[in-house]
């Protein structure tokens, strides 16, 4: 009767709009859509727009629903808190959208998958080697990139490799269990966690404390701000990069080929994140789910900010 493809009489058309309103019934558009087969558009809910693996991820989901012929809708949820995932979720559901992707980077996007209702398709994309209980996802292995990273710098000759982390989001960093399993397969003890913000002022300072230590020659940093923040804490105090100190980053953002000395990074692949988060939603749109995840490991790219150990540094 809410659609107003069906005669009724007035009479009950006025009780039953007046019961919807007392109960602040909303229409589902997305189901509605999934069960007309109309799937022309498509959403994405997501923790952030403008961060760099955000923002590349999103790019990637449409150009891939571009090539099909299908729209993308956006929504955010920025905070973790009930009301706001509610909230967010309550809008995107208020669009006629067939299916949804969740960027499960952060603890808004893993606390929307968990509040998800499961009357609607749904994927996840993130990193891990295991997607959220119950769902479909596309995957970044960050474990096995961050395990590629350490095993490189040893490989060079650094005693140990020490680790300056980003924020873990209110999931388990694959980089840094990665750092860790490096280390601890060549039977190297761990060296304390430095934990850093997302910023390179941030890195910075972490930078100034490492490079107070004569026996730090290798640093494996969570992300690449982070790891120009380092760099340049180094070369302030005296310390060459890549001469007297090895870092890497993670990301591989497009300026870091730039930087001086060029950074030594993991690039992740954002845009194919994307692309085969849609690929994964439409195959469950049409009607089958996938049991394994779609997961790619990230891959090392080695530039100028990393060179062999010297041996005066231990």
């Amino acid at each position: 009767m809410l659609t107003s493809s069906k005669y009724v009489a007035p009479g009950l058309r006025a009780q039953v709009l007046k019961a919807v309103n007392d109960l602040g019934y909303r229409p589902n558009l997305a189901a509605r859509a999934t069960r007309s087969g109309k799937r022309s558009m498509m959403a994405v809910l997501t923790g952030a727009t403008s961060n760099y693996g955000y923002a590349q991820t999103i790019e990637g989901v449409e150009r891939a629903a571009r090539q099909t012929g299908m729209s993308v809708i956006i929504a955010v949820v920025d905070s973790d808190a009930e009301e706001a995932v509610k909230a967010a979720i309550d809008l995107l559901l208020s669009q006629p959208v067939a299916g949804v992707i969740i960027l499960e980077f952060d603890r808004p996007g893993l606390a929307a998958v968990k509040a998800f209702p499961p009357s609607i398709p749904m994927v996840t994309a993130g990193g891990g080697t295991v997607s959220p209980i119950g769902t479909v996802g596309a995957l970044l292995d960050e474990h096995g990139a961050g395990k590629d990273a350490t095993d490189y710098l040893l490989s060079l000759g650094h005693r140990t490799v020490h680790h300056v982390a980003i924020p873990t989001m209110g999931k388990q960093s694959g980089r840094t269990e990665g750092w860790k399993a490096a280390l601890a397969a060549a039977g190297i003890p761990v060296p304390r966690i430095l934990h850093a913000t997302w910023e390179p002022a941030s890195g910075y300072r972490m930078g100034q404390k490492l490079a107070a230590r004569n026996d730090v020659t290798a640093v494996f940093c969570g992300n690449d701000d982070v790891a120009i923040g380092v760099i340049k804490a180094f070369m302030e105090c005296g310390r060459r990069v890549p001469e007297d100190v090895s870092v890497v980053g993670f990301d591989d953002q497009p300026h870091v080929a730039m930087w001086r000395p060029p950074l030594t990074t993991i690039r992740q692949d954002f845009q194919d994140l994307g692309g085969r988060a849609f690929r994964l939603l439409e195959t469950v749109l049409g009607g089958d789910r996938p049991q394994l995840p779609s997961t790619v490991k990230p891959k090392l790219i080695i530039r100028g900010s990393t060179a062999a150990a010297r041996s005066f540094g231990y």
